[in-house]
């Protein structure tokens, strides 16, 4: 299907109009015009890119205002954005590589953070027993916050098993998350329990809460440092500057997008939870109809949903997307259809 206007809560598809249940666009701030307004401000001063190193002696403030911000928001020492999600999923590979033994992937890990050669952090009897010996290394695993067909976060206890000896970094891929769950949409990695060992080091794409292009690497001022000195990112141009002073100024108009989502995610979880096949949480705004010919069933009731092959999973993911603009009536209908089938 291909699509010649940006949906919102519907779209049009040989000049009919379908109700839109997905994309990523999870606050929905991309269609909205409040927002939209935000951004052609921005552009009128900052212009449409800035075509310099972030390392070069003349800087644009809002990339030092953007990323302080954006560190006290996820709690964590410092951070950098970049051009995108993947590409910050790829710098910090690329830095921990450096650094690290061994890396160690949980289920379902986003190919922007899975590196060669990584090893299962679980085994058929449970814990990975490289992670439990007495070697005294430096690891890294690497983990999305939510993973593909799931709609709650990772449990992160079994971290409290690995042994002391090993220095952990833990690279969370808040993509998913981030915008949405948390305190005030902030992820979930400062929730996770560690021990001393361990360090955090996230990245998120900000396209699809947020509705900007770009991407944020957040970790200790340390790792920021390493990232800030890898070649590739001396010599590449930051993320759009526009977009990033959108993000600062639109911080009101995501928190209100933000309840809004919550409203509808719980709305929906209340009426379809009893539901034998569904696979929903109350706070997520992704959920999951386990039947492969869901997505043909909705088509034919004008409802679009997604349905690919992820690169993750063996087979086709059909992902059923709210986001914060849809309205009761457009979600009666996806209830009742579901309901129905």
């Amino acid at each position: 299907m291909q699509l010649d206007k940006l949906p919102n809560t519907t779209a049009f598809f040989n000049d009919v109009e379908h109700l839109y249940f997905s994309g990523t666009s999870y606050l929905g701030v991309a269609a909205l015009p409040e927002f939209q307004e935000i951004v052609f401000k921005n552009m009128k001063n900052l212009g449409t890119s800035y075509g310099s190193s972030r390392n070069a002696n003349l800087k644009l403030n809002v990339y030092k205002r953007g990323e302080d911000f954006l560190s006290t928001f996820i709690n964590h020492e410092d951070c950098t954005t970049v051009s995108s999600g993947t590409i910050a999923g790829q710098f910090a590979i690329a830095t921990l590589e450096k650094i690290v033994d061994t890396f160690y992937f949980m289920p379902k890990t986003h190919p922007a953070i899975l590196p060669k050669n990584a090893l299962p952090v679980f085994e058929e009897n449970g814990l990975n027993s490289l992670l439990i010996n007495q070697k005294e290394e430096t690891i890294c695993i690497v983990v999305d916050a939510i993973a593909a067909l799931e709609t709650k976060p990772f449990n992160f206890d079994f971290l409290l098993e690995i042994s002391s000896l090993k220095k952990v970094f833990l690279l969370v891929d808040e993509s998913h998350s981030f915008g949405i769950l948390g305190e005030n949409g902030n992820g979930i990695s400062s929730t996770i329990n560690i021990q001393k060992n361990i360090e955090i080091v996230t990245v998120s794409s900000l396209t699809k809460a947020f509705g900007i292009n770009g991407g944020v690497i957040s970790g200790t001022k340390n790792f920021i440092k390493l990232i800030r000195e890898n070649p590739l990112f001396v010599g590449s141009s930051g993320m759009n500057p526009a977009f990033l002073e959108s993000f600062l100024d639109g911080q009101d108009l995501y928190k209100n997008q933000q309840k809004k989502l919550q409203e509808n995610c719980t709305y929906v979880y209340e009426n379809l939870k009893h539901l034998d096949k569904i696979n929903i949480s109350k706070n997520y705004p992704v959920f999951f109809i386990n039947d492969e010919n869901i997505a043909d069933y909705l088509l034919t009731k004008k409802i679009v949903i997604t349905s690919f092959y992820y690169p993750t999973s063996s087979k086709k993911i059909n992902r059923i997307v709210l986001n914060a603009n849809h309205t009761k009536e457009q979600l009666d209908i996806l209830i009742e259809s579901l309901l129905s089938y």
